[in-house]
Parts: C-alpha cells; sequence; structure tokens
C-alpha cells in the first residue's frame, strides 16, 4: 500500500493536498500524478501532496492523518463539479481528523479555464471550428448541483469554441442524456458530423464509455494541460488566502506559523 507522501522540501506554506477520485485504471492514477508534477513545476515552493477518495492509496484519511496537528494545509478537490464527494464525504473526512488549519477548496469546475482545456483536446482530436455540435460528456451524478455544473461548463465551452454550434450536456452515469443517446438525437436531427468532449480528468471506465458512442471525433480527457495545473494553483491560492484571513486573529498567526503565499500569475 502507498503511503502518504512526505514534504519534499521546508515551506511554512500551507501544504497542497489533492485530492482526486481514484481508478481501478493504473493510467488513470498516472494521470493525476502527471497532473501534479505539472503543478510541482509551475509552483515549486508548494509542497503537492496526492491523495485519493477510493480505489488507489495513499486514501484522504492516511494523508491527513499525515499531517502534523498544527501543519496548515488546503485541500484541492480534483473535482469537475459540486456533488457528494465535496458535500458529504470530505467534509466527513475532515471533521473526523478536528485538524485546526485545513481549509477546503472548491471543486475544479465550472470554469474558463476548463473550456480552454475542452477546446485544445477537441481540436487535438480533429475536429474543426464549426464542424458540428459537441456532446460534453462528464461523469454524471443525481446531485442537481452537479447537473447545473456540467451545464453551465457546456456554454462556457461553446463560448470559447464561438463557432456557432451547440454544446449539448450529457451524463456518464445517474442522469440523462447518455453521450451515445446525445449523439444519436443530434445524428437524427440532421447533423451528420458530431463531436464528443470527455469531460474527464483521465482515462478509465469512464473514459471509455465516452468513447463509445457514434460520434464522428472524440477527444482525450483533459489529462496533464498547463491551464489545468494553472487551475489547481488557482483553487489553492484563494483558498490559502482565506486559511490565513480566519487564522489571522489566532495564537498561530500571531507566532508567524502562517504566511500569506503569494498569489500566481494567470495566463
Amino acid at each position: 500500500m502507498r503511503r502518504p507522501e512526505a514534504p519534499t522540501r521546508g515551506t511554512d506554506r500551507p501544504v497542497l493536498l489533492a485530492v482526486a477520485h481514484g481508478s481501478r485504471n493504473p493510467a488513470g492514477v498516472a494521470a493525476t500524478r502527471a497532473l501534479l508534477d505539472l503543478v510541482r513545476t509551475q509552483r515549486p515552493e508548494l509542497d503537492v501532496r496526492c491523495c485519493f477518495l477510493d480505489l488507489a492509496s495513499p486514501s484522504l484519511p492516511e494523508s491527513l492523518a499525515g499531517l502534523a496537528g498544527d501543519e496548515p494545509a488546503v485541500l484541492v478537490p480534483l473535482l469537475l463539479g459540486t456533488g457528494y464527494h465535496l458535500r458529504v464525504d470530505i467534509p466527513g473526512a475532515l471533521a473526523a481528523t478536528r485538524l485546526p488549519h485545513v481549509r477546503l477548496a472548491p471543486a475544479l469546475g465550472p470554469d474558463p479555464l476548463l473550456a480552454t482545456v475542452l477546446a485544445d483536446r477537441l481540436a487535438e482530436s480533429g475536429r474543426a471550428p464549426g464542424a458540428g455540435p459537441v456532446v460534453l460528456a462528464a461523469a454524471g451524478s443525481s446531485d442537481p448541483a452537479a447537473a447545473a455544473d456540467t451545464r453551465r461548463t457546456a456554454r462556457l465551452l461553446a463560448a470559447r469554441l464561438a463557432d456557432g454550434r451547440p454544446v449539448v450536456p450529457a451524463h456518464l452515469s445517474a442522469a440523462r442524456p447518455t453521450p451515445r443517446e446525445a449523439v444519436e438525437a443530434l445524428h437524427a436531427a440532421g447533423h451528420e458530423r458530431v463531436s464528443v468532449a470527455t469531460y474527464l480528468l483521465g482515462p478509465g471506465f469512464f473514459a471509455d464509455r465516452a468513447a463509445d458512442t457514434p460520434a464522428h471525433w472524440t477527444s482525450a480527457p483533459l489529462g496533464t494541460h498547463d491551464a489545468l495545473a494553472r487551475l489547481v494553483g488557482t483553487r489553492y491560492d484563494n483558498a490559502c488566502a482565506d486559511l490565513l484571513d480566519r487564522a489571522h486573529a489566532g495564537p498561530t498567526a500571531r507566532s508567524g506559523r502562517l504566511r500569506r503565499p503569494a498569489l500566481a500569475r494567470a495566463h
């Protein structure tokens, strides 16, 4: 079993503890680690660690247990929208630890940077600008907030593509339409060439399902991309600033244990 990652450098900045869903597919776990390697390259001043909610190790409880009692940390969920994990699982794990200086950042999506990555992956798949409508294949959730996040991402992607073609949200589980249903409906409406934008972080079961449609082009998962790594850093920065502001009046902050980091410049 893989143990929680130890700090690789001395720093007085809060740990960036990224928490991913996890996968039985080794390539999916490798994609998560590759993304965080890029975050480390972009933000060498940070102690970046990785854990998983399920199916891979180290687990979130193991990684939280690896934090010292007064060690500040920001949990950055590598999740693309709001859902049960963000509302229940992660807060529950945090509550069980009673660590005083750990802050939970929002999910990665929706965000215009994700639309940038999706557009780049579509272009890499061979889709030319304006070449028919796009189906956004998200993991899916029974949580209405998650479905709303997927719809917002579809709008952001349509704005990013700016080619007048619709982007139709679809769900790989728990909601309808499925990507296959959405592609077939667009074909039935007279659109010969339809693309699927795979709205997943890495390969695995859902990515295989996203590729199993009669679409003309299907993009790869988001994977390792500069914009995605910057987004992880931005979620950290914003939550870190809030963590330090909350600690400002406390004895830990007065002792200098917590110091506000310089925010990374967006590109």
